[in-house]
């Protein structure tokens, strides 16, 4: 019961149930290690641990445990490696006497895990240490972060590439229009009026671009399981194959700095990328123009 408290993990119970009775010695395992062993439900495992004899030395211990429920805890690195069973269990196949050999927490902000950590260790002295889940999984936050970046930066690659489309486009619709430019400089506008006029068309393609790229990304974002699963059985073929990746669900957050700031970025390129096709309309030749035509 105090597991469910700090811990998701058995909140999928695949089989069986959560209730651990320490009369009939109940072992909870993972989805992953039940496959492995072939193990279901009201079969029985032996647990092996070491323990020090009266002189000192150490000696295995075992202990039969019937299974009384598989989980899932929706990550394959616990699925194959976790089991959970009675503290008073646990305590005699250890020897530990009522004692326990570690405590676990859960605070309420998983941020602030490093700074409680490290107070409490403090507080309790040289004779205990502690470790929050950072450090647990330093290295995979890191790969995290580094994929994130990377992302971040395969983006801005494609949203520079939109950019250059819009110039690309812009200067194609002004060259078409040179005759009418003409046409509108010999009837009195301005240049820097006609400046306007394209540079606000480019604005404006921009912006729906824009717009449209966001609700579509969100929309994405908040579907990406069902749709990843849908290619997947589509196509035959996995993205993230689960014994590679150690997942076998793809939870989405969205963070609205991120979309802020992706489309603060996305408006800043079209600005720059509709200046020069504006500016371009403005200093067309009339003189030339009208020759030509």
């Amino acid at each position: 019961d105090l597991e469910t408290t700090t811990s998701s993990l058995l909140d999928d119970i695949k089989y069986g149930e959560i209730s651990l009775n320490q009369d009939s010695s109940t072992i909870l395992i993972g989805v992953g290690l039940a496959t492995v062993m072939g193990t279901g439900i009201g079969d029985t495992l032996t647990l092996i641990a070491p323990t020090r004899n009266s002189i000192g030395l150490l000696t295995p211990k075992s202990q039969t445990y019937t299974v009384g429920g598989i989980f899932n805890a929706g990550l394959n690195e616990y699925n194959n490696s976790l089991a959970f069973i009675h503290l008073n269990d646990a305590q005699d196949l250890f020897s530990l006497e009522g004692q326990v050999s570690g405590i676990r927490l859960k605070v309420d902000d998983l941020f602030d895990a490093n700074k409680i950590t490290n107070n409490l260790v403090k507080q309790l002295g040289n004779n205990y240490y502690g470790v929050d889940w950072m450090q647990q999984k330093s290295s995979f936050i890191r790969a995290l972060n580094l994929e994130k970046q990377m992302i971040a930066i395969i983006l801005s690659l494609i949203i520079a590439v939109a950019a250059f489309n819009i110039v690309s486009m812009m200067v194609m619709v002004v060259t078409d229009k040179k005759s009418d430019i003409a046409i509108l400089r010999t009837i009195g506008m301005t240049p820097k009026r006609i400046v306007r006029i394209f540079f606000y068309q480019g604005l404006s393609i921009g912006f729906i671009g824009i717009t449209v790229g966001t609700i579509l990304g969100i929309i994405l974002a908040l579907n990406i399981e069902s749709v990843i699963s849908g290619i997947e059985s589509l196509i035959g073929f996995q993205f993230f194959p689960k014994d590679v990746f150690y997942i076998n669900r793809f939870p989405s957050k969205i963070l609205m700095s991120d979309v802020i700031s992706i489309m603060l970025g996305a408006f800043v390129l079209v600005i720059i990328a509709a200046i020069y096709p504006a500016r371009r309309a403005g200093k067309v030749n009339i003189s030339e123009v009208l020759r030509h035509e």
